[in-house]
């Protein structure tokens, strides 16, 4: 593979707070690397420096001549008034394409991008529209390398799935800043984590998330024998220093400063060695009723189509809901609806007496003007917390904030940062309900982590809003499905529903093309054996399904334990749900036959 770019030794530096040093980094042709590490170790730095926006401290870029060469940003914002159309034709300009290519170029890259409407107004697209919006801005330039700061941020569960498909079919390299395991798993061809905790502040492994999860853990357990060495050794050579000038007389010079680099050599790594993670744990209210919220019959929608009608759902204590759907499907709007903002069109909405909820909202408003001290601590410089007084220092440490930034002011904090804030406010506040929309944008994995954690061990309900599909199969226990029919629906998880929306896209094609047909074609009954087969399928596939939740729960025991045997269950995974697909297809085809 030719190299298109080359980092040497770059560093990044902020006033004398190295963000990174000594970052060498290769980009491939045709190479797809995910890019990963905690919040605050600089990757979305990194990506600018490396698409020429931001000057690093010290070390080389050297990008091949005449390499093309575009940058997605995590934020997609347009000037008001600019049509879908001309963000494109400007696009085209400043690369240097013949105007004579222009209209071929942004009518198939936009119908690549699935967009109708060339002459809607940028701005006010939505958020996951607006996405889309700036990778076909990008991908219109014809680039060789595509950098991407967190491209799956704002797109819904089929945005994502497009973005997939589209990146895995690419003629370019491109290098993703991503938080989206399920993402990372099905992109990348290699993967680095940038941190600090490694030796050149970056650590490179062929393959996807979970072969770069093997990786990791044979570098860190050679890391740790190599730690255990060190600390053996230096023992030996402290206590020979310790014997005085007459042990020493006889060695020589040499070993005195042998024994000094390994000392510095064990302090370093040590240093490295050590990281610390958020500390994430809400409060239940402790609510003794078992219904919390009842959903009877409940219509609701703008103009003449209802966003869902006769939505009949119950949410009762201990139970986690993932509410899915594509953007628009009316996700937000049921939440406003639980927390009382909206009234139904039709039907009635029961809540439990006293029920306390508390909302997560996906536009993290914060007050910019104040600092991260007030942010966190609005009345003093303390808060409580499970009935105990903790000081704003300390519980800023919690969520890995140091001393330093507390007077900092808000609008300089990162996205993952502000998020860290609104969690921290929410877990100040019991409740009976957790509604949260759209809470793992920015956050780094590690958080993610913890986040999933503490909403496994929540002892109230929650719903869950988000486009993290992992997050979803994980903590989920029921799924509820929107789209544009209008019917919600009721699923096991994540995949069941998926598999779901591609069944009923198989059908669709089947039932328009009958509609051109005078005489309607006479409906096909089952068949004795078919008829025994879809009987048993029900059956068949809760099996299946529970067998496969059975092997997701088991992966993080797994790479805990074994991580090198990750791959072989992500296999046996993959290959469960495809056997689950591949039923779901067939009982559609069965039961049009009906």
């Amino acid at each position: 593979m030719a190299l298109l770019l080359n980092t040497n030794k770059v560093s990044k530096s902020f006033g004398a707070s190295p963000l990174f040093r000594n970052v060498s980094l290769t980009i491939n042709d045709g190479e797809r690397l995910g890019l990963i590490g905690p919040n605050g170790s600089g990757k979305s730095t990194l990506l600018q420096i490396l698409a020429q926006r931001v000057e690093p401290s010290s070390g080389d870029l050297v990008l091949r001549s005449k390499v093309r060469l575009a940058f997605v940003a995590q934020d997609s914002e347009f000037a008001s008034g600019i049509t879908v159309r001309e963000v494109m034709r400007r696009a085209l300009k400043a690369a240097s394409i013949p105007e004579t290519e222009w209209q071929a170029r942004e009518s198939e890259t936009l119908g690549r991008c699935n967009f109708k409407d060339f002459d809607a107004e940028a701005a006010k697209l939505s958020g996951g529209w607006r996405k889309r919006l700036s990778i076909a801005e990008a991908l219109v330039q014809n680039p060789e390398i595509v950098l991407l700061d967190e491209p799956t941020n704002h797109l819904d569960l089929a945005g994502i799935e497009w973005l997939e498909k589209m990146l895995q079919s690419a003629s370019f390299a491109c290098v993703i800043v991503s938080h989206d395991r399920y993402f990372l798993e099905n992109v990348p061809t290699r993967m680095a984590e940038l941190n600090k905790v490694y030796p050149d502040g970056i650590l490179y492994a062929p393959g996807n998330y979970s072969a770069f999860l093997e990786f990791k853990a044979d570098f860190l357990h050679a890391q740790d024998k190599r730690k255990s060495a060190l600390e053996n050794r230096a023992r030996i050579e402290t206590e020979w220093l310790r014997r005085g000038p007459k042990a020493r007389t006889t060695k020589s010079k040499a070993r005195i400063d042998s024994a000094g680099e390994l000392i510095s050599e064990l302090a370093d790594l040590r240093s490295r060695s050590q990281t610390s993670s958020a500390n994430i744990d809400f409060v239940s209210s402790g609510q003794k009723t078992k219904r919390l919220v009842h959903f009877d019959k409940v219509t609701f929608g703008f103009g003449e189509n209802p966003l869902f009608k006769d939505l009949d759902f119950a949410i009762t204590s201990g139970m986690r809901v993932g509410l899915v759907g594509a953007n628009g499907s009316g996700k937000t709007t049921l939440l406003q609806l639980l927390r009382g903002e909206m009234e139904p069109q039709a039907g009635t909405i029961e809540r439990a007496d006293g029920l306390r909820m508390v909302y997560f909202d996906q536009r993290r408003q914060l007050n910019n003007d104040v600092t991260l001290r007030r942010a966190l601590a609005p009345d003093s410089d303390s808060v409580i917390y499970r009935d105990n007084v903790i000081h704003v220092a300390s519980w800023a440490a919690r969520f890995l904030f140091t001393n330093d930034q507390l007077d900092q002011p808000v609008h300089k904090l990162s996205g993952g940062e502000r998020a860290r804030v609104l969690i921290a406010n929410l877990m100040l506040e019991p409740a009976g309900l957790l509604l949260l929309d759209e809470p793992t944008n920015d956050l780094d994995i590690p958080t993610l982590e913890i986040l999933e954690e503490s909403l496994l061990e929540f002892e109230g309900a929650l719903v869950l809003v988000t486009h993290d599909r992992y997050l979803l199969d994980r903590v989920s226990t029921v799924v509820l499905g929107l789209d544009e029919s209008g019917q919600p629906g009721r699923y096991a998880d994540y995949s069941q529903w998926a598999a779901d929306q591609a069944a009923r896209k198989q059908v669709k094609p089947k039932a328009a093309s009958s509609k051109g047909s005078s005489t309607p074609p006479a409906k096909k009954k089952l068949s004795f054996n078919e008829a025994r087969e879809y009987d048993a399928m029900e059956h068949t596939i809760a099996a299946l399904e529970e067998a496969l939740h059975a092997k997701r729960d088991s992966v993080p025991e797994v790479a805990l334990k074994d991580p090198r045997s990750l791959g072989a269950l992500y296999q046996g995974i993959d290959a469960a749900q495809d056997q689950i697909d591949t039923l779901y297809a067939r009982w559609a085809e069965l039961e049009a036959k009906k």
